[in-house]
Order: structure tokens, then C-alpha cells, then sequence
């Protein structure tokens, strides 16, 4: 055990990634870093952070700052929801702990959007609590050092994992020991053809051992990902565009995106399906639509679906007589940059905006 974590720091000492969290690894930075690495790679992360933390540079700033403004500089990054709770957890922090990030994982785990790995990694690097923090890396790693054969995700492989972590753990740099390991699983113990020659501790793992490091972890086989399709309308009428408030609750909660909606079986073509989706968000009896007003196809991949929007750009020449929904709102072109988006949402903004700027 002490080799292991003997020859890991080593390494680690010598080829440690130089990121921004760590040249300067106060709490709130920490905090922020590990809400952005959540399901994120590092390198997506990097010019976030750096944004972030420019306007947003302490508990205060960001407890005091308004939602849809901390949603504009996350937008791009995803999960949104990660934004929303560092919000609300900025705000209890000032309301219930003198603005100050508690030091025990323990105490960490009650903040919003703060789980029990986060919470770990939080309590280990930025205050030194000997705790385990086990992500998908740690995970692959710890799975060829033992040769488990349990599959990922089942209760006897969390178990053995999640004990094992903790009795790895040291007294003395338990942060460094546990970035060690994620920069280990980033570089050299790789989900596919890991770079085994290069491993500090190689000579540990029984996987390198059996020559099953590119069998294990076992993995379950995921169901296929569903696909839907979407269809929009980007409604002009002189010089503004109409925007939707998504919900406060749910995927992309609060942010702005142009109305329609998912395509049902019963709808018989793509047309009559943003029809029937313009008539329940708008309350408007709507001109009907032109083919030709085709803006274009938009797909994302979202963890659990992947979507195609369709978008149609439709001219007004006056205002519908009926008042729309509180949560639609006619937006000036020149602002939609200071309205959060979702990807596609800003995809189909930035092709109206330039397509605009030309007439």
C-alpha cells in the first residue's frame, strides 16, 4: 500500500498537470473546478473557469449575482443545473456559514449540487481530509489494480472500489494523492489501450499482470439512445425575435430557446408537428407554413437522447392580436447574446444573427 502511494506521489510530483485550481488551490476555486469537472473534460473546462472566476471571484460575487447572468457565462458548458445549485449553494453559504466553504466532506455534502465524491474531492485537496473521492477514473484504475470482475455499477463492485479507495487514502497530501490518480486515468490507464509501459505502479496491477487491462472494467451494454426530433419557429417582426422561457425545473431549466416542440406519431409530417406545438405554447392562430422558410437541421447529443431541430424562420408583418404566454418575450437581434441558450438554441441565434446582418 505504501509503495503504491509512495511511487504515485512521485510521479505526480513530476508530472502533474499545471492547471488554475491547482497553482493557486483555495476552496472556492477548488469548489468551482469540481462543479465544471463534473461529466466535463478538462480542457472544455479550462476557459470557463478562467471566465468564471474573472467575474465571479468569490462566495459574495456569486451569491449576489443574478441567475440568468451566471447561466450566460455557463452556457456552452452544459448540465445547467450544475450553475443553479453553485448559486443557491453560494447563497446558504453567506446565509448559513459566514460565507465561508465548510473543510468536511461530511458538512460539504448538504450544500446543492455538492454529492459525496465532489464533497470528498473538495474536503481532500482544499483542506487535506483524508477521503477518498472516486470518479470514473479512479474507478478503471482501481478496477486493474485488484482484477476485479464484478461489472461497473453493480453493488459488489462499488463496494469493493469505494472500501479499497478509502484504505488507499493517505494521512499526509491526501489531495495530491487523489489528483495523482485522475491525471493517472487521464494519461496512461485510459478507458481503451492503456499506456501500461509508462504506469508508476504497473508492477502493482494484477490486470497488467493477467494482460486483461483492456477487458476490465467490465462493462455493461447500454441500451441504444434515443433519437427525436424537434421542430421550431424563429418568429421576426421588426427587428425582434421570439423567444421561450423554458420552466424552472427540468433540462435547460430557465433558459431561452425559440417555441415549438417534439414531434409525435400523430403528427403526419414535420410542418403539421410545429403547428400543433405553436398553437399550444403561443395560444395564436399562426400563418400557415412555408417549406421554403427552412432555416436548417440543428442535432446535439445530449447523456441520454440526441435530438434533431428543425427550424423554420417566419416573417410577421404584425403582432398577434392575442396576448402570448408570460414566458414568451419579443427580443431585440442585438441582444439575443445576453439571453442564455442552450446549444442548439444558440446555434440557430448565431445563423439568424448573421444572416440578418447581411440585409
Amino acid at each position: 500500500m505504501a509503495s503504491i502511494q509512495t511511487q504515485l506521489l512521485n510521479w505526480y510530483n513530476k508530472n502533474a498537470r499545471e492547471l488554475p485550481w491547482r497553482s493557486d488551490p483555495g476552496p472556492y476555486k477548488v469548489w468551482i473546478s469540481e462543479i465544471m469537472l463534473q461529466q466535463t473534460r478538462v480542457e472544455s473546462v479550462l476557459p470557463y473557469f478562467e471566465r468564471f472566476l474573472s467575474r465571479f471571484p468569490n462566495i459574495s460575487s456569486l451569491a449576489t449575482a443574478e441567475m440568468e447572468e451566471v447561466l450566460r457565462l455557463w452556457e456552452g458548458l452544459g448540465y445547467y443545473s450544475r450553475a443553479r445549485n453553485l448559486h443557491k449553494a453560494a447563497q446558504e453559504l453567506m446565509q448559513s456559514y459566514k460565507g465561508v466553504l465548510p473543510d468536511k466532506a461530511r458538512e460539504l455534502q448538504k450544500l446543492p449540487g455538492i454529492g459525496k465524491y465532489t464533497a470528498a474531492a473538495i474536503a481532500s485537496i482544499a483542506f487535506g481530509e483524508p477521503i477518498a473521492a472516486v470518479d470514473g477514473n479512479i474507478k478503471r484504475i482501481y478496477a486493474r489494480l485488484l482484477a476485479l470482475n464484478e461489472a461497473l455499477g453493480t453493488p459488489g463492485f462499488e463496494n469493493k472500489v469505494n472500501s479499497y479507495a478509502q484504505e488507499m487514502i493517505p494521512q499526509n497530501r491526501p489531495g495530491d494523492y487523489t489528483q495523482a490518480l485522475m491525471d493517472l486515468g487521464s494519461a496512461i490507464c485510459l478507458p481503451q489501450n492503456p499506456n501500461c509501459k509508462a504506469c508508476p505502479i504497473a508492477i502493482h496491477c494484477k490486470a497488467f499482470e493477467q494482460e486483461k487491462q483492456n477487458q476490465l472494467p467490465v462493462i455493461i451494454a447500454k441500451s441504444p439512445v434515443p433519437h427525436y426530433e424537434v421542430c421550431v419557429a424563429v418568429f421576426l417582426l421588426n427587428g425582434k425575435v421570439l423567444l421561450s422561457q423554458r420552466e424552472a425545473k427540468g433540462l435547460l431549466a430557465g433558459l431561452w430557446e425559440f417555441p415549438g416542440g417534439k414531434r409525435e406519431t400523430s403528427d403526419q409530417c414535420l410542418e403539421d408537428c410545429l403547428m400543433r406545438e405553436l398553437k399550444i405554447k403561443t395560444g395564436c392562430d399562426l400563418p400557415d407554413i412555408n417549406k421554403q422558410d427552412k432555416m436548417g437541421v440543428f442535432r446535439h447529443a445530449y447523456t441520454h437522447y440526441k435530438i434533431s431541430v428543425h427550424a423554420w424562420r417566419i416573417v410577421l408583418s404584425d403582432e398577434p392580436t392575442q396576448d402570448f404566454p408570460a414566458n414568451l418575450r419579443w427580443v431585440d437581434l442585438a441582444d439575443l447574446p445576453n439571453y442564455p441558450m442552450g446549444k442548439v438554441a444558440r446555434l440557430i441565434a448565431n445563423k439568424l444573427s448573421k444572416a440578418t446582418s447581411f440585409q
